[in-house]
């Protein structure tokens, strides 16, 4: 959790606590009454196997260290996820081995109900409890203020060569690349081909701005320093959130397209860093001309990057 952080925004909901409470103690009677009757289990199971309540009982002692894990995590659900992430993937692989035994016939009917009450029922709350935790953990909490217009925005900010937004507009159109952090394996594959992107823009009459989350002068670093790139820090989110650009959801954050774009990204040389900013502001691009917007290009996942061809073929 970002050590800063001490609004309810980091705070578990109140509900949190009393699930992983109640999976504890679920977790810690079920796992001592499979210690000490075995072999009814086994019965109830159908299962004659001699090995079975051997096994049980090995598998008794597992659920009673988890139980006492998610008693642990109820104390901070959010700081303690790592418990929750561990008690996630076991419930959801246990669940579906369970479902997955009973449909072969491996195993009787009645495992189902273990698989639905000891597991499936868990999975949703806990995942709950886990983006809770990334919001938590990646994210800034987001300014309890109303946003800034973006004429606001556009007198208040600065680029690094010196200028106010409003004054830089007047001037010439400016291509403005809103970046998510710049630890993120997309951002490293936009800067990648920084320099054919800021071409791309002045061939068309434009100059790029690149708009961070880091303090003023800790972005040079990551572009190469390349002084030539006008840039434009925004540690508190709010130039972001005067465009209408907001945190991302989880399926803009973890959603399928992102992960197959994350695995081309990554095998074409493009690892991902350090948190450098907030990991859950999503990206996007803008023209801005004498003080307002004239294309927009808002990502819709946290995988998308700026075609500057089409942000100035697609006037707003």
């Amino acid at each position: 959790m970002p050590k800063s952080c001490s609004s309810a925004w980091c705070r578990p909901r109140p509900w949190m606590p009393l699930v992983l409470a109640a999976a504890g103690f679920y977790n810690l009677g079920f796992a001592s009454w499979s210690a000490l009757q075995p072999s009814a289990w086994c019965a109830w199971l159908g299962i004659i196997d001699p090995a079975c309540p051997m096994r049980l009982q090995g598998v008794a002692i597992i659920l009673g260290v988890l139980g006492i894990g998610y008693l642990i995590a109820a104390r901070d659900p959010v700081r303690h996820w790592l418990i929750v992430l561990v008690g996630f993937l076991g419930k959801t692989f246990c669940a579906l081995g369970l479902l997955g035994a009973v449909s072969s016939g491996a195993l009787p009917l009645p495992a189902m109900w273990i698989a639905l009450t000891s597991h499936a029922v868990w999975i949703v709350p806990f995942a709950m409890i886990l983006w809770a935790a990334t919001r938590a953990h990646l994210g800034r909490p987001p300014a309890g203020t109303a946003p800034l217009t973006i004429e606001e925005a556009a007198a208040r900010f600065q680029l690094s060569t010196g200028e106010s937004l409003a004054e830089a507009s007047r001037d010439r159109t400016l291509a403005m690349v809103f970046l998510r952090h710049f630890g993120c394996t997309f951002t490293r594959q936009f800067l990648r081909h920084l320099e054919q992107i800021r071409e791309d823009a002045e061939s068309r009459g434009g100059r790029l701005v690149l708009v961070h989350m880091l303090d003023r002068g800790e972005g040079r670093k990551h572009v190469r320093h390349k002084d030539d790139v006008a840039r434009i820090s925004d540690p508190s989110c709010e130039l972001y959130r005067a465009f209408g650009l907001r945190k991302a959801n989880f399926w803009e954050l973890l959603g399928p397209i992102v992960w197959i774009k994350g695995f081309a990204a990554f095998f074409s040389g493009c690892r991902a860093g350090h948190l450098a900013g907030d990991g859950l502001q999503m990206p996007g691009a803008f023209l801005f001309r004498d003080g307002r917007v004239i294309s927009a290009q808002p990502a819709k996942n946290a995988a998308q990057l700026p075609d500057i061809r089409r942000l100035f073929e697609s006037p707003a």
